[in-house]
C-alpha cells in the first residue's frame, strides 16, 4: 500500500510541476499568418494558457480588430484547465464577433469543437488581441439580422476564406464579463 500511494504521489507531483511549468510558458497556439484559414497543423493545435497584459477598462469600440487578422481564445474544459485556439474576428457597428464554421455533415453548436463546447458550458473566455488579453464572455447569436450582417462583414474581412454551401456558422458575441 504504502508503494501504490509513493507512486500516486510522485505522479500528481509531477503532473503539478508540468501544468506550473506550462503556466509560466503560457503554451499558446502559434500565429496563423495572413487572414486566410489556417492550413498548418501548428497554428490550429491548441493550447493552454495566454499570456500578455490584462486590459481592465472597458472596450466601447472594438473596431480596431479591423486591422488583425486572427486573435486567441482560452476557454477552460470540463477539468478547468485552459484550452485556447486561433479564430476571426469581426467588428461590426464597434461590437466583436468570433466565428467558427462547420462544413456540411460536421456537428455544429454546442457539439463538435472543443473551444464551442467549452463556451457552451461556459461562456466566460480570455481573449488575446495583439498582446492585451481582455476578459469578456461570449453570447451565442441567433438573431438572423445580425448574424447576416456581420457574416456579410466577415466575407469582406476574408475574402479569401472560402465557406461551402450549406455550412453552419457559429456566431458568437463579445460582451462585457460579469466578473466571474
Amino acid at each position: 500500500m504504502k508503494t501504490l500511494l509513493k507512486i500516486v504521489g510522485a505522479f500528481v507531483a509531477c503532473v503539478i510541476v508540468l501544468l506550473a511549468v506550462l503556466r509560466v510558458t503560457g503554451f499558446e497556439p502559434k500565429d496563423c499568418p495572413g487572414n486566410v484559414p489556417p492550413t498548418s497543423w501548428t497554428c490550429r493545435t491548441p493550447g493552454l494558457w495566454l499570456n500578455g497584459d490584462v486590459v481592465t477598462t472597458p472596450v466601447t469600440d472594438w473596431s480596431f480588430t479591423d486591422a488583425i487578422p486572427t486573435i486567441k481564445v482560452q476557454t477552460r474544459d470540463r477539468l478547468m484547465l485552459p484550452h485556447s485556439i486561433n479564430t476571426f474576428c469581426v467588428a461590426h457597428n464597434g461590437e466583436l464577433y468570433l466565428t467558427s464554421v462547420y462544413q456540411p455533415g460536421t456537428p455544429a453548436y454546442p457539439k463538435g469543437r472543443h473551444w464551442n463546447q467549452n463556451v457552451a458550458r461556459d461562456p466566460h473566455v480570455r481573449l488575446k488581441i495583439a498582446d492585451k488579453l481582455y476578459d469578456v464572455m461570449l453570447v451565442y447569436v441567433t438573431d438572423p439580422e445580425v448574424r447576416d450582417a456581420v457574416i456579410k462583414k466577415k466575407a469582406l474581412k476574408y475574402p479569401k476564406q472560402v465557406i461551402a454551401p450549406r455550412s453552419y456558422i457559429n456566431l458568437f458575441h463579445v460582451v462585457p464579463s460579469d466578473g466571474k
